[in-house]
């Protein structure tokens, strides 16, 4: 896995989640390891890129969680997209700024 932007909250995994909310990433060493999709952002308009925040599916209920933010396409009618490197700033603050919207109305 590449160095990424992460945020640390604590995430409540009450809700129930299906298999496509689901996505394995090969770490440095190898290993597959299991990530849950938190949220993803249409980011067309602005850069053209779809961005997603993943967490790893092992994280115990109710603990801090590390998010990744990762850029990624997918092509119509492909089950598997390809995840690249945020490349600027300002698409940061975009992330930043819907994941910050995301989360005051998960907490209402």
């Amino acid at each position: 896995m590449t160095d990424t932007h992460n945020h640390d909250h604590n995430h409540d995994h009450e809700d129930i989640h299906d298999v496509d909310d689901l996505i394995t990433l090969v770490d440095d060493e190898g290993n597959e390891v299991l990530f849950r999709i938190h949220l993803t952002i249409d980011g067309q308009e602005e850069f053209g890129k779809d961005y997603v925040l993943l967490y790893e599916a092992s994280t115990p209920e109710g603990e801090e969680v590390e998010l990744l933010a990762y850029a990624y396409e997918q092509e119509d009618g492909e089950a598997e997209g390809r995840l690249m490197e945020i490349e600027t700033e300002a698409e940061w603050e975009m992330i930043e700024e819907v994941f910050n919207t995301f989360e005051a109305e998960e907490l209402d």
